[in-house]
């Protein structure tokens, strides 16, 4: 028998392979050895590999996405016109032999010219530097309550059980009485006097906890703790003036958002890390175009906020059914069949900001009475467990909750891109 030749069939002529790292990239247009060159990472480097493959006539490159190295190539390119896909590196490891620099980035050329290459999701230019400036806030949130979890240690140190009387000592009686303490006063009674009329607690219990042992080292890092608890705070406070600034440009350039309105919402909860100077009940109307995020029970303004900056308006346009939406958040299960056997329905490791912030949603469903949610979220609860329940209120927070002013496609994608189908649940 007469050997057979196979041959793929070349999708993108015209197409090269990139291996990014951190000191250079490794690029090739075709699988010989006089095709692959090595650029640096500086930003003239950058420009010669543009030049180098438009003039060599490409006219689409993929790229891995490793680390933060690949962001200003990628941006370099694009200003180049040339067409840039962003692969994830688990689609281009299989290669091989001996694994190279050279060979990777001949291996991702071959396997983008046949068209095996598909390119991962990326938000708009907008929606990026909105999630620049909510991750940056995020981040300092974090620092902030282990500055907070410190000066919680040095208190108990200095034998001052602020903690036992007070909810939390960040609070408005807390940071009164921290504050009073690194001023330098120790007299119990004149501290417990700072007790806001909210606290539970009455100023004699309170000034029982207060009796301090005096220690000066530990004082001298409370203050330390203290000081720096303030400045991340005011750091938060400017990354809240750039939001605001952000999202007020992108809804009063758009004349389909500025021109929505809606009633304040009293019954909504806003805990200390939310934005206090943003209405983020107005800003998120405007912004998705009519449409009531927060109507969604479960879901709070941190959720709304983290709907807005890491996919945005623009990029639910990019997935055309709700499944593929909930598949690409890993919010489903991966089924693994061979043989007409299901080896595994497990649903993909992995959490990005945005799948976090709606299973804490879908958490606070699971505390919520009587409502369509929470009495599936209970009934999975009572066979499946907590875990189980969360996950499938993760996928159904919004599709219960279209209401009629979802006319478009777009935005009954933008509403039920979050979940699976859910036909058990009734409509409110």
């Amino acid at each position: 028998m007469k050997n057979k030749n196979l041959a793929l069939e070349i999708v993108n002529s015209h197409a090269a392979g990139i291996d990014v790292g951190s000191r250079s990239h490794y690029a090739a247009i075709g699988q010989g050895s006089n095709d692959v060159k090595e650029f640096g990472v500086y930003a003239e480097d950058l420009k010669q590999l543009a030049g180098w493959l438009i003039d060599n006539n490409i006219e689409t490159v993929a790229m891995e996405s490793t680390g933060t190295y690949w962001q200003n190539l990628y941006s370099t390119l694009q200003e180049s016109g040339l067409k840039v896909i962003l692969v994830n590196g688990k689609f281009t490891k299989n290669i091989q032999g001996k694994k190279t620099d050279v060979k990777d980035c001949q291996w991702i050329q071959k396997l983008h010219s046949i068209g095996l290459l598909t390119g991962s999701f990326l938000p708009d230019y907008a929606t990026e530097q909105l999630r620049t400036y909510c991750r940056h806030r995020s981040n300092l949130i974090d620092t902030a309550a282990d500055t907070t979890r410190r000066m919680q240690k040095y208190l108990r140190l200095l034998n001052l059980r602020l903690d036992v009387v007070v909810k939390d000592i960040t609070g408005l009686t807390g940071l009164k009485i921290i504050n009073a303490i690194c001023s330098g006063e120790a007299n119990p009674e004149k501290l417990a006097s700072l007790r806001n009329g909210n606290c539970k607690k009455s100023e004699e219990e309170i000034a029982k906890a207060l009796q301090t042992n005096g220690r000066k080292d530990y004082l001298f890092a409370l203050k330390h703790e203290y000081k720096m608890y303030q400045q991340i705070q005011s750091a938060i406070k400017d990354c809240d003036i750039e939001i605001e600034k952000m999202l007020n440009e992108q809804i009063n350039g758009n004349d389909d958002k500025r021109q929505h309105l809606i009633e304040k919402k009293v019954h909504k909860r806003i805990n200390k890390n939310t934005p206090k100077n943003i209405d983020i009940n107005l800003l998120s109307y405007q912004y998705f175009e009519g449409v009531d995020l927060l109507a969604i029970e479960g879901v709070s303004h941190s959720t709304v906020l983290g709907i807005m900056s890491e996919v945005g308006l623009e990029g639910l346009k990019k997935f055309e059914t709700a499944k593929q939406f909930a598949s690409w958040l890993r919010l489903v299960p991966n089924n693994k069949i061979s043989g007409g056997k299901v080896l595994s329905h497990k649903v993909p490791k992995g959490s990005n900001r945005l799948k976090i912030a709606l299973r804490n949603a879908a958490n606070a469903i699971g505390n919520l009475k009587d409502t369509p949610l929470s009495n599936f979220f209970k009934r999975i609860n009572f066979r499946k467990g907590r875990v189980s329940a969360k996950r499938r209120a993760t996928q159904s927070i919004p599709a219960r909750h279209c209401n009629h002013r979802l006319r478009s496609h777009l935005v009954k994608v933008a509403m039920s891109s979050f979940c699976s189908v859910l036909p058990k649940v009734p409509m409110p």
